[in-house]
């Protein structure tokens, strides 16, 4: 498959391409890569078990894309774009934003800051960032936007610059670590809102945040202080087991605390979004992106989900006028597909690997670890007693609790408990993906389990924090 031109809209390579399942079925992306962070410090497991037990620090400063929007109109736009409410939304507080389509349909998550009065700054993967981007420039907004890049995923021995490291100190020992690093006690700072620091005689900007089951602080600055902090950060966590954690291990901490980062952008069809597909290159995330996995279609809608199936419901309110409320508003109390995690069946898992150690037999497809996903959205099927109920979206394993875990939605009927049946593998020995071997396809019995599958984070997270509870 060629790559795309750069003069190229997302519109003509879909024209080009007829159906936008087969396209990405078997695009030639790759592994979606999390760049320039080394792949482990230590070691991936140790680099788990240091977020359950004493404290680790994540290094986000390269694999996300920061959209800034300033101006009059800056709220306004934002709140236009996204289900959550913003009758509530002062400088200095941060929210998780979900943008939709017309249809209702998750375009993408990340977080936005309320930065100064006017001033705004989204972190997260690109295709929310595009979305706000394309809105910011063509929507008559009264605002200015700039977007600040992912890091390349091969530099290619070139310098890598952002405009801000992003550093989070997580962990049961974090509350520890940063009052070192602030030479004492303070004040506390309330979830998803925002404060300042002391690290190494600098102010620094400070959110309240969680991700790997335990509270703690996110930390940005310009990024020429960025290894000044970070030497900082790691001397005050000596003392408290602070582990540094590799991109290996990095994506790995969602299984545990429920977040499902990679979901399909629902952008493929609909009259009403050609203009965006006109807008968007057809070089972009969204044009070059893969799909993979047991759950085949050729609807390419049957990969959208809408914000009640991701878990995002408590933050759907219909107080604002939002791109997607009309349909949202039509199924908000109807009964809705679930976010859960699977556990997989260890016995079944342990035979995957078996397949690899016998020559001249058929093998199953390659788990890697401790990341299993080698496609940027993965839709593994899931059935019961032959029946689909779900797809399974996001897999791995965690060293924490000895398992395979994946993120899924299942339809409403099926229980906690219940055993489901993944089917792991592409169909017809795989698809053209460059990840994908030839292999055969294997059944793997999983429990449905609770989001988050750590009990630390379902007991200290804020209500609809990745719960998805009210």
């Amino acid at each position: 498959m060629s790559q795309p031109s750069s003069k190229q809209s997302l519109e003509d390579l879909l024209q080009k391409a007829g159906n936008p399942a087969t396209m990405l079925r078997n695009s030639q992306i790759g592994a979606y890569v999390y760049p320039v962070v080394p792949a482990e410090y230590t070691n991936w497991r140790d680099e788990q078990r240091a977020w359950r037990e004493t404290c680790v620090l994540f290094d986000q400063s390269h694999h996300m894309v920061e959209q800034y929007v300033e101006g009059p109109d800056a709220l306004k736009l934002i709140s236009h774009l996204t289900i959550n409410s913003f009758a509530n939304f002062p400088v200095n507080r941060a929210k998780q934003m979900v943008p939709c389509s017309y249809s209702g349909h998750v375009i993408g998550d990340g977080i936005l800051f309320h930065l100064e009065e006017n001033k705004l700054s989204f972190v997260g993967r690109a295709p929310s960032a595009s979305w706000i981007q394309f809105h910011a420039e063509t929507g008559g907004y009264n605002v200015t936007t700039r977007k600040d890049d992912r890091s390349p995923g091969n530099p290619k021995g070139q310098a890598v610059v952002r405009n801000f490291y992003r550093y989070q100190i997580q962990g049961p020992n974090a509350q520890q670590v940063i009052e070192k690093l602030n030479g004492g006690p303070f004040e506390a700072i309330k979830f998803f809102h925002m404060g300042v620091i002391n690290i190494a005689g600098r102010k620094v900007r400070a959110l309240r945040h969680g991700m790997a089951g335990a509270p703690g602080l996110e930390v940005w600055g310009p990024y020429a202080e960025g290894e000044e902090i970070r030497a900082a950060i790691v001397e005050a966590g000596k003392d408290f087991g602070l582990a540094q954690v590799g991109n290996r291990a990095y994506a790995t901490n969602t299984l545990e605390s429920g977040w499902i980062p990679s979901p399909l952008p629902a952008v493929y069809t609909g009259e009403k979004m050609k203009s965006y597909r006109q807008w968007l290159p057809a070089a972009s995330y969204e044009g070059t992106g893969s799909i993979g996995g047991s759950f085949y279609s050729d609807n390419i809608e049957d990969y959208y989900m809408t914000p009640y199936e991701l878990g995002y419901g408590p933050f759907v309110k219909f107080d604002h006028d939002f791109i997607g409320r009309e349909a949202l508003e039509k199924i908000a109390n109807k009964p809705q597909r679930k976010k859960v995690t699977l556990a997989w069946n260890s016995e079944d898992v342990s035979k995957v690997f078996q397949s690899m150690f016998q020559p001249g037999k058929e093998h199953y497809k390659y788990i890697d670890l401790p990341l299993s996903n080698y496609t940027s959205a993965s839709y593994d099927k899931l059935t019961n007693h032959g029946k689909l109920v779900g797809v399974s979206m996001f897999a791995g394993y965690s060293y924490n609790e000895r398992s395979m875990l994946s993120l899924g939605v299942v339809d409403p009927d099926i229980e906690i408990g219940n055993e489901v049946t993944l089917t792991w593998g592409e169909e017809g020995g795989g698809s053209k993906k460059t990840t994908v071997e030839r292999h055969k396809q294997i059944e793997i019995r999983a429990i449905v389990s609770p989001v988050p599958y750590s009990e630390v984070a379902r007991k200290t997270y804020a209500a609809g924090w990745r719960t998805g509870q009210a």
